[in-house]
């Protein structure tokens, strides 16, 4: 482990690392050795995770190792983390609450079962916003999850534990979900990629829902080649899935560095998107010259439909979890963390008018983003309005239409859109740009963030 001083986690990508693997610098329980390091030393400080798994000592690493894949895949031997949302046979998924505290699935989640036959090391489950239904990670349950890059402040929500526990190195890469930016979200804020991928691309059987209709699984990783890496193992059909439709899967890395030359991009501007802050607006825009100067053509784009499909994709998150939860909701409603309950009560208390009116709205704007991508190739904007807010003082509840303002809609269409770290704010944090694309579009808005990625450069957390 000392040729480069535990591979130094923090920094190393999947691809780095596999490539090191097969290079006999680092062998598969070092790196997960070293991985658990970091957590015994971050974690405390951090609380990215809620069940750590002593891989080594419990025989799990030597169960990874039987796997068929595990000398020949691209994943092998390779340490990654769940959300705490994702069912893991014998051990707890409580989907930050109570709950769930004693909740032990007796099945893998089918995306759990894919990385287990791909030969990966799951390292365990991280932190969330209460049951998924917030963007601040601030959970009284499970405990705050703090953001590394300045602790008195948010990771962001709800995976946000996943993003913590990957920009420090505590994980190579971790799975979150997403239903109105939850991935994305805390991709911005922490400044890792986190890829919300179409709305069925990878399967959610087995990871307790929060929208039946929002819902959406997805990596978040240092680069955009690891989310490749990862997608290209979790995407597929399931048809025991009724979300998931019998849709070809890419290859998402055989066209992954050819660049933008070309294409037509779309740069969102107007009302709705200048209520960000300027230093975000200043780094987006900042992006979009990095795109034109790689070939692409970038052009700005009103898109007056974001607002209402923002605020169609807020009244359907509660009122479906509000559905799923409803038992729970009426027989404890004081287990629930207080912003959590009264999002429950109010999407409880959606008319079924309101409802209608937001489902014709999804359909709507899918019709409006299907026009749009026939002119464009992407999309550009930011991900979060913000960058990450201080803990003392905030409104979870209040958060949530801010943090979700440019997130929100890609959940309602269920279009791909993927966040990546676009430089830091004048207080040192991360900011995101948000890049998204027509449906089954994964493998160009990889392409496109790889591209970006490689005159951007390293944007590395120092802790």
């Amino acid at each position: 482990m000392d040729i480069i001083n535990l591979m130094d986690t923090v920094s190393l990508t999947l691809t780095e690392a596999r490539a090191a693997m097969t290079r006999g610098e680092i062998t598969p329980q070092a790196l997960t050795e070293a991985c658990l390091e970091q957590i015994e030393r971050l974690n405390p400080k951090i609380n990215a995770f809620i069940t750590v798994l002593n891989v080594i000592a419990s025989g799990a690493f030597s169960a990874a190792k039987q796997s068929p894949n595990f000398s020949s895949h691209p994943l092998s031997g390779l340490p990654l983390a769940l959300k705490d949302l994702y069912e893991t046979a014998g051990v707890r998924t409580t989907a930050g609450t109570k709950f769930f505290n004693e909740n032990v699935p007796a099945e893998d989640a089918v995306t759990v079962k894919k990385l287990k036959e791909a030969g990966v090391v799951i390292l365990g489950k991280t932190n969330l916003h209460e049951i998924a239904l917030g963007v601040t990670n601030i959970n009284a349950t499970t405990g705050n999850c703090l953001n590394p890059w300045d602790r008195t402040r948010i990771t962001g929500g709800s995976s946000g534990g996943s993003a913590a526990a990957v920009v420090t190195g505590m994980a190579l890469a971790a799975l979150g979900t997403d239903t109105g930016g939850s991935i994305r979200i805390p991709a911005s804020l922490c400044g890792v990629v986190g890829l919300k991928p179409t709305y069925g691309r990878i399967s959610l059987r087995g990871i307790v829902p929060l929208s039946w209709n929002l819902d959406h699984a997805g990596p978040l990783t240092k680069s955009a080649r690891d989310a490749a890496l990862l997608l290209q193992v979790l995407a597929g059909y399931d048809r025991e899935d009724p979300a998931s439709p019998d849709v070809p899967v890419h290859n998402y890395l055989i066209d992954i560095d050819l660049g933008v030359k070309g294409w037509r991009i779309g740069l969102a501007s107007g009302e709705y998107i200048e209520a960000a802050e300027p230093k975000v607006l200043e780094a987006v825009r900042s992006a979009a010259q990095v795109f034109k100067s790689l070939g692409a053509r970038v052009e700005e784009v009103q898109l007056p439909w974001l607002r209402s499909a923002a605020r169609a994709n807020g009244l359907m998150t509660p009122a479906d979890a509000a559905a799923f939860h409803r038992e729970r909701l009426m027989e404890h409603p004081d287990w629930f963390g207080e912003d959590v309950r009264q999002r429950l009560q109010a999407g409880a208390a959606a008319s079924s008018t309101e409802y209608i009116l937001a489902r014709r709205e999804q359909s709507e704007s899918r019709g409006k983003a299907a026009q749009f991508f026939g002119q464009y190739d992407l999309l550009l904007l930011p991900t979060t309005a913000i960058s990450a807010p201080l803990i003392e003082g905030l409104d979870s509840l209040g958060q949530a239409p801010q943090l979700t303002r440019f997130t929100a809609p890609f959940n309602l269409t269920g279009l791909p859109a993927l966040s990546i770290p676009c430089g830091l704010s004048p207080e040192g944090l991360p900011l995101g740009l948000q890049i998204v694309g027509p449906h089954w579009g994964e493998a160009a808005i990889l392409r496109a963030a790889n591209a970006y990625e490689k005159v951007r450069g390293e944007m590395r957390w120092r802790g």
